[in-house]
């Protein structure tokens, strides 16, 4: 074939550093079109992105070009610097190690999206420990729980 063809839907979750509810209302849509810059920027296409205080969902039309770990090295990364240039935060702001990634058909994006615009309502009544243990029992990822809220460093 001359040319390569894909459809990749990607389900990304992060916490910030500690898990601490430290993103604000005030400037969480500010970052979320930050970081939708920074991942149009390198071709691919943000399907959906929201989060709540402590932790962030986006779901990304990946191109094959970049490794997925890569671009989510850069997001976190160019993020992180963002929101400490312009002090949105009272302390050094960081984002917890690693992501959670989840791979959706086409079929399913509807669902995922309404997912992760519904943040909010959704944490009113779970915790985003119970979310991540939950997502990843519901897509048979195996972990160890000890390494997922490990506070590294």
């Amino acid at each position: 074939m001359a040319n390569t063809y894909t459809q990749l839907h990607i389900h990304v979750v992060f916490p910030v550093k500690f898990r601490r509810a430290i993103i604000k209302k005030e400037w969480k849509g500010e970052l979320y079109k930050y970081m939708t810059a920074i991942i149009q920027n390198r071709g691919h296409k943000v399907l959906a992105i929201n989060g709540v205080e402590d932790h962030v969902h986006l779901l990304i039309g990946l191109r094959p070009e970049q490794a997925l770990s890569d671009l989510m090295k850069l997001v976190k990364m160019q993020s992180a610097k963002w929101i400490n240039n312009r002090r949105l935060t009272s302390s050094y702001f960081r984002w917890q190690q690693g992501y959670a990634a989840f791979s959706y058909s086409k079929s399913a994006i509807r669902n995922v999206i309404r997912y992760i615009e519904n943040q909010e309502e959704h944490h009113r009544k779970k915790k985003f420990r119970d979310e991540i243990i939950l997502l990843l029992k519901e897509e048979n990822v195996k972990y160890d729980e000890r390494y997922i809220f490990k506070n590294p460093e």
